[in-house]
């Protein structure tokens, strides 16, 4: 959709691409390609769609407050910000847009900075996040993605849920073999997202027995068109992850009732394309119908890399000859993009030792009050076997004085070296990314580099077990 909309006319365009999108759905559902069930819910995504777009721009207004600069249009081509500021009443659900506001209850809020010349700081890490809110999917792609790679999903994980209940309860593995392979010829033949019944009708009276178990195994399977989370979509970049996840549990205590899934892959070494992220899926419908709106929490850095691969995704998507690396070249850059985010944590380690150390050697054993709830706690960690682990092996370490701290003001004590090797293990524990390699590591001579390096190996072999 060009972007020279007159503001006058954006809910008219509204309106008449409301109308072409029904359309689209309407052929669909008489071509076969979906089934009843498909089109009522696309119905309900893509009615009155400024209505929910405009539900879209007020959660964003309640989870962060109001902007702190202009709101401007967003080009997905260049994945940057067109410098050309809109008002809220041009906002549509037809174009993205960036916007950028402030976390208040960031837990990184002030703690890191850059001293320079005279008086003057610079934030080497702030509280402000870019929102990107991108226009309302296309039809034709959610229409894709339900008929393609959703629906060959859902029916290989029915023709598996067949084949499990059949075998558990009857010990026939020929027999689930050849029910799940009715139910691939059944399921290829046309679309159908009512497993129950047709997976019901396929094994008739031989295995009436286990039906019950049938049906309640089957109904927990996503169909294909609740697996489309993203018709409604905002991608916010935090400076680091603890920000990111301080924001979904904020979300999640303000909504408990709207929260449909939360996934989060920060940690995630086992994803193919080396993706990291979080997304969180509420729901911005009313009582009667659920529209779910996917929120991508990403931090800066990796979306650096990330927004590279675009291109050789878009590739892929379209089945263009020569993009058969397309996995290869995007693990590569999403690699590079976890790499420059933990230097960014090593840094950030650096600019804190010292400070923790002062801090911890007035307190004379108190709480260390300049830094009270820094780092916020959190459920999203690693398990807590796993952090009283290495924090162990932390204390080890400073005991046989394999850390110790350089150029202390006073002589410190075994106890005050802990508690400060302690506190930045957590810190580098809740704001690094592990790797899915076993040997990268940042490149520095200084004490805190060392010990970045040394966490960051014992999780490692966490990864390995």
């Amino acid at each position: 959709m060009s972007g020279n909309i007159n503001t006058k006319d954006v809910f008219l365009e509204t309106k008449l691409h409301d109308e072409k999108n029904l359309e689209i759905i309407d052929d669909a559902f008489q071509s076969g390609r979906i089934d009843e069930a498909t089109h009522d819910y696309l119905t309900n995504l893509y009615t009155n769609s400024m209505d929910l777009f405009r539900e879209v721009f007020l959660t964003i207004g309640k989870c962060f407050g109001a902007p702190k600069a202009a709101v401007r249009k967003y080009d997905y081509e260049s994945d940057t910000a067109i410098d050309e500021p809109i008002t809220i009443s041009y906002i549509h659900p037809l174009e993205p847009y960036l916007v950028n506001h402030r976390l208040d209850a960031d837990p990184m809020r002030n703690q890191f900075f850059v001293s320079t010349k005279g008086h003057q700081i610079d934030l080497a890490v702030s509280s402000i996040v870019t929102v990107i809110v991108a226009a309302q999917k296309n039809i034709n792609r959610a229409l894709d993605k339900i008929t393609g790679k959703y629906y060959s999903s859902y029916v290989k994980e029915v023709a598996k849920v067949a084949y499990d209940v059949i075998v558990e309860k009857t010990g026939r593995v020929a027999s689930a073999q050849a029910i799940s392979d009715k139910i691939y010829e059944t399921f290829s033949k046309s679309f159908i997202t009512d497993a129950s019944s047709t997976v019901l009708g396929i094994i008739g009276s031989v295995h009436q027995e286990i039906s019950a178990q049938m049906v309640r195994e089957l109904d927990k399977i996503e169909t294909p068109y609740e697996r489309l989370k993203d018709v409604w979509r905002i991608k916010c970049l935090f400076d680091m992850v603890p920000q990111a996840r301080t924001f979904i549990e904020r979300v999640s205590k303000m909504w408990p009732e709207k929260i449909l899934d939360i996934k989060d892959a920060f940690c995630d070494i086992t994803n193919p394309r080396g993706y990291r992220d979080a997304k969180l899926v509420i729901n911005i419908g009313d009582d009667e119908n659920v529209v779910p709106m996917e929120i991508i929490c990403q931090v800066r850095t990796f979306f650096e890399f990330e927004h590279q691969t675009h291109l050789a995704y878009e590739k892929s998507r379209k089945g263009v000859k020569g993009a058969d690396n397309i996995e290869a070249q995007t693990e590569i850059l999403h690699l590079e993009g976890v790499k420059k985010y933990n230097a960014m944590i090593c840094d950030c380690v650096e600019d804190l030792f010292d400070r923790i150390g002062w801090n911890i050697l007035y307190s004379a054993g108190n709480e260390d009050m300049l830094f009270d709830g820094f780092p916020v706690l959190t459920t999203m960690y690693y398990p807590q076997k796993i952090s009283d682990l290495i924090l162990e092996k932390v204390d080890n370490a400073v005991e046989n004085e394999v850390f110790f701290v350089e150029n202390a003001p006073a002589k410190l004590t075994k106890d005050q070296e802990i508690r400060i090797f302690r506190w930045m293990a957590k810190f580098i524990l809740i704001a690094a990314m592990p790797y899915s390699y076993a040997d990268w590591t940042v490149q520095t001579d200084t004490m805190a580099g060392k010990f970045f390096n040394f966490i960051m190996k014992e999780l490692q072999r966490y990864y390995k077990k």
